[in-house]
């Protein structure tokens, strides 16, 4: 390589370019915050806010209004009791509407999250506008996700809670044992429902992953989910159960202490009630400020459990199909000042390298095959075991002894030895004017 293609080795920012460990999964998300906070973090507390303050809105003025209409008629009315089912039934509906706008917006962060991550590996650090850009072409598949988790969610809740329910019936008429029966059953129904969801959910933790940063379509993104967390599940439901534990404790660690302090000081401040402006004014300020809190601790904790799974979906890729080395090369490549255009997508999925229906490589505890370079030695023969100790002999025979020589012949040191016989030089090496039979002289 010459001079002015030579480029420093490549540094790791917030995604070691190798996989990463249980402490590393487990710490990095929180460290995603401190590396773009003005991104994540407020985009997140935004996102929260303008859902609670929609919601409320909109539930809280239907409620009012349908409510109200309803308080026009007495019970003895023939028309009460259609409008009372009419007024559940349509803030029933409110209620899941806005159900799946906060669903909405929880898939817009996840993607951007996503998006932020992807651009961390790769050492940058873009704008809210360069992780929309990113994620816009995912945005109508991550909301079908998520509306598909709720609608599975809610589908389950309804199979366990009719069976139950039928249980109960038809236990009613029967004796009391029947009904403890079914109660039981219903109970067998939670706890085995409960591992299974868990179990689901876990595996299919990396989709809003691969539909942002491979592009992928829902069903492939499902079914690479699915492969990728194979032989990693502990792993990926060990991190995301400690960020669920660690963000939940911090929210009630939070939250509790100013509800009990706002429910103490609000006699102190407004001893009449709120009869007049200023107890109004409090009561909303004891009520609101501990819920705005609780907003921000949640906004965190979406960001960070958001940012776990993508960083577990960098580590499944690092470990089945090589995606370090990929991002690498990428990096090593843009150093050099490779056009964009030519840089191609690093997250791009090598068919050749990913992951498939069959189960993941397995280290093998011996040699599958010789290594490179066996067999092109002859193996050693057996140990020979040595002969029996001989005394040295003089220079000539061996076996016997000689004493040194003597005399005038001594003081001449020892004798040199003969030269060696001359060797005849081959006829090419004879040069072509030598007379025959001259011997080369």
């Amino acid at each position: 390589m010459s001079a002015q293609n030579w480029t420093p080795a490549v540094k790791s920012g917030l995604v070691p370019l190798h996989p990463l460990t249980f402490g590393a999964l487990l710490g990095k998300p929180f460290a995603a915050l401190r590396h773009n906070p003005k991104v994540l973090f407020g985009f997140a507390i935004v996102i929260q806010l303008v859902v609670a303050v929609v919601t409320l809105v909109v539930v809280g003025g239907v409620a009012f209004t349908t409510f109200l209409r309803l308080e026009t008629l007495s019970p003895s009315h023939p028309d009460f009791y259609p409008v009372m089912w009419g007024t559940i039934a349509i803030n029933a509906v409110v209620v899941l509407a806005m159900g799946f706008v906060s669903i909405a917006f929880t898939a817009i962060m996840q993607g951007i999250v996503a998006a932020d991550i992807g651009h961390a590996a790769l050492g940058e650090k873009p704008a809210l506008g360069a992780l929309w850009q990113r994620m816009r072409p995912a945005f109508w598949r991550l909301v079908g996700w998520s509306l598909l988790q709720a609608l599975a969610g809610i589908v389950l809740t309804a199979v366990i809670v009719g069976l139950v329910l039928l249980g109960v019936a038809a236990g009613v008429g029967g004796s009391a044992e029947g009904v403890g029966i079914t109660v039981v059953i219903g109970v067998i129904i939670v706890l085995a429902a409960t591992p299974l969801w868990i179990w689901v959910s876990t595996k299919l933790l990396l989709v809003p992953s691969v539909l942002v940063l491979e592009g992928a379509g829902l069903r492939t993104a499902i079914v690479r989910s699915w492969r990728l967390t194979r032989g990693r599940f502990w792993n990926t439901f060990g991190v995301i159960f400690l960020i669920s534990i660690i963000m939940s404790t911090a929210v009630s660690v939070v939250s509790m202490p100013l509800s009990l302090l706002g429910s103490l000081f609000i006699p102190i401040i407004a001893p009449t009630g709120p009869n007049d402006a200023s107890g109004v004014v409090t009561m909303i300020i004891a009520t609101v400020a501990p819920q705005l809190l609780v907003y921000v601790l949640q906004a965190v904790a979406i960001v960070v459990q958001c940012a776990a799974a993508a960083f577990i979906y960098l580590d499944c890729r690092m470990r089945y199909e090589g995606l370090d080395h990929s991002l690498i090369s990428y990096l090593e490549r843009r150093d050099l000042g490779t056009p964009q255009e030519q840089l191609g997508d690093p997250f791009a999925v090598d068919p050749a390298r990913a992951v498939s229906s069959a189960p993941p490589p397995q280290p093998a505890l011996a040699y599958a095959a010789p290594p490179v370079g066996w067999g092109q030695y002859p193996a050693p023969g057996p140990y020979a075991a040595p002969g029996p100790y001989a005394a040295p002999g003089p220079y000539g025979a061996p076996g016997t002894y000689a004493a040194p020589p003597s005399g005038p012949a001594a003081e001449q040191g020892p004798a040199a030895p003969p030269p060696p016989p001359a060797r005849p030089m081959p006829p090419s090496e004879q040069s072509p004017w030598a007379p025959p039979g001259s011997g080369g002289a």
